[in-house]
């Protein structure tokens, strides 16, 4: 894992920020979800990186090393990773309008940040990475952004 502390600040300072670039009728270039179902995913996803929100676990124990190898590298995760704790189809939006969601996500970054600030040492389960700790909670929140920002056309 490279730096951690980069990658912390892209999801606080410019993750939100590029999101809020792109028109709210970005196409996207693979998967099913529009941007503000995306951006409304990494809200949810983020808050069970803090512990707010849990998801049951789908990895079993004997492949946990092997995903955790994935986590720790650079590989970005593939176009249509799927998810089996999704439905099929996206959810409808919660939201109003896109601002809406992104102000949810930024109010999770925040709040993941808090946490882990606070409570140094803290170990929070992922269903698909098993028990993480804060350096690897980013690597996975950045993993999963930049993932998702390639999905509607941004590089980063």
């Amino acid at each position: 894992m490279e730096n951690i502390q980069e990658k912390a600040h892209f999801l606080k300072e410019e993750f939100t920020q590029g999101l809020a670039e792109l028109d709210a009728d970005t196409p996207r270039k693979w998967g099913k979800m529009n941007l503000q179902q995306m951006i409304e995913h990494m809200a949810e996803y983020v808050s069970i990186a803090s512990g707010k929100s849990s998801v049951r676990n789908v990895t079993p124990e004997a492949t946990l090393p092997r995903m955790q190898a994935f986590l720790a590298s650079e590989k970005p995760f593939p176009e249509n990773t799927p998810n089996v704790l999704l439905p099929d189809e996206p959810a409808p939006v919660k939201h109003a309008t896109k601002e809406e969601a992104i102000a949810e996500l930024q109010t999770e970054i925040d709040n993941f940040l808090a946490v882990y600030e606070q409570n140094e040492g803290r170990i929070t389960p992922n269903p698909f990475f098993g028990d993480l700790d804060f350096e690897q909670q980013v690597q996975l929140l950045h993993k999963h952004a930049t993932h998702h920002l390639r999905q509607f056309g941004v590089e980063v």
